[in-house]
């Protein structure tokens, strides 16, 4: 090894040495930059399936992420069961009192006017008054029965599980931000990362080019810059789980040490963009166990009107026959259940501030374990990282081919 020739051949080409850990730098982050995107993006498959093309990791995994990510949800942070009652059914019906009693109020007039047209139209308006009136007096005290019974079962009217999970594949993007919003401080880690250590490892690649000049060692250093930084980096995300010291510092896993922080973001936008009043009414009506919520609507609005009738023989009892009578309740329930989608918006507000899921996230998440709290994010890494790993890898190595040809020509 003739030491003085190597030196020579460094002031000779010196600009070329210099540069070798700055792009190697430049692969570590660019690697990273390109495993990152290919997480999230193209939220649909782009390319000629099933030979080439490509879908981010995780809208292509979308259901198994939202599962994961549901089961960590109603396992260790929301119990649906204690969560809706907290609603208050008097509450509620405060709050729904003025949509409610003209909802009311419009089903008693279509229905009277649809089986007793002509009886309707001769009762003077007092009389007309009279019956809507009895009616809408004993609607708040059927609600607030009806809520009683639903907060109390809830799992018969809503499946909170297929619920959450058909929410976050139907929106693919929904998905992606609970991750990316989420961990946003480790994605940018992962990608300033790459400069650090592509720089070291340039270093060394600085030193066997200069012993060995063999083309082949351009293309291996990108190759395992690549590689390297991509491992390394996915595993200080997570790990150590509880505070090591390593010689003069100490380290521990940031996704683990931002915990107060990460249960506030994921909490908000659980609250906000998933765990919704607004979903909960829509999985309620159109679910698949929204029948049971419709037969305890009929139930209820068909048991209002066997009192009704008792109180208004004259108009009831003694004009309608019995089947006529059955359709008629049947007729005021099915009106009953077309209104209430437009009637139980006004009531989004109050159970979004009673049900409260944005605080009681965040205090579950604060009591998990770290494993448990590992599992919020790691499974968006876990089953694909090697393909990011590999991406990284392959891009380190193509451009270290593109070294050599700089070099040489």
């Amino acid at each position: 090894m003739d030491i003085s020739a190597i030196l020579e051949d460094i002031r000779e080409h010196w600009h070329v040495y210099a540069t070798m850990p700055f792009i190697a730098a430049l692969i570590g982050y660019i690697t990273k930059r390109v495993a990152i995107e290919m997480m999230f993006r193209p939220l649909e498959f782009v390319g000629i399936k099933p030979f080439l093309g490509w879908q981010g990791v995780i809208p292509a995994n979308s259901r198994r992420m939202a599962t994961t990510a549901v089961d960590l949800l109603t396992k260790n942070l929301v119990d649906p069961q204690e969560i809706f009652s907290r609603l208050d059914p008097e509450e509620m019906v405060k709050e729904l009192e003025e949509p409610l009693l003209k909802a009311v109020e419009d089903v008693t007039r279509e229905v009277m006017e649809q089986y007793q047209p002509r009886l309707w139209e001769l009762l003077p308006t007092r009389a007309q008054r009279l019956l809507v009136d009895q009616v809408r007096a004993q609607a708040p005290k059927v609600v607030a029965r009806l809520m009683r019974e639903v907060s109390t079962n809830i799992d018969e009217v809503l499946d909170v599980n297929e619920m959450l999970i058909n929410a976050m594949v139907r929106d693919k993007s929904l998905t992606c931000r609970l991750i990316k919003e989420v961990a946003t401080p480790e994605l940018r880690f992962i990608a300033r990362s790459g400069i650090w250590f592509g720089f070291v490892i340039g270093l060394i690649q600085f030193v066997a080019w200069a012993l060995t000049k063999q083309p082949l060692i351009m293309p291996i250093f990108g190759f395992v810059t690549g590689f390297v930084t991509d491992w390394l980096a996915l595993k200080m995300i997570f790990y150590p789980r509880e505070p090591r010291r390593f010689l003069f510092f100490s380290w521990q896993g940031m996704f683990q040490k931002r915990r107060q922080a990460v249960a506030k973001d994921y909490g908000a936008l659980i609250a906000d963009e998933v765990l919704t009043v607004r979903n909960v009414m829509e999985a309620v009506l159109t679910g698949p166990k929204s029948d049971k919520l419709f037969a305890m609507i009929t139930r209820e609005v068909q048991r209002t009107i066997d009192a009704q009738a008792s109180i208004a023989k004259p108009l009831v009892a003694l004009t309608v026959g019995g089947v006529q009578y059955q359709e008629m309740k049947k007729a005021a329930a099915e009106k009953a259940i077309a209104y209430l989608p437009e009637t139980v918006k006004h009531v989004e507000s109050y159970a979004t501030d009673a049900l409260d899921v944005r605080n009681t996230i965040v205090t579950k998440m604060q009591q998990l374990t770290p494993l448990e709290f590992e599992g919020i994010l790691r499974p968006a890494f876990q089953q694909d990282e090697w393909k990011l790993i590999a991406v990284g890898a392959v891009i380190g190595g193509l451009v270290g081919e593109l070294q050599v040809l700089l070099l040489l020509h």
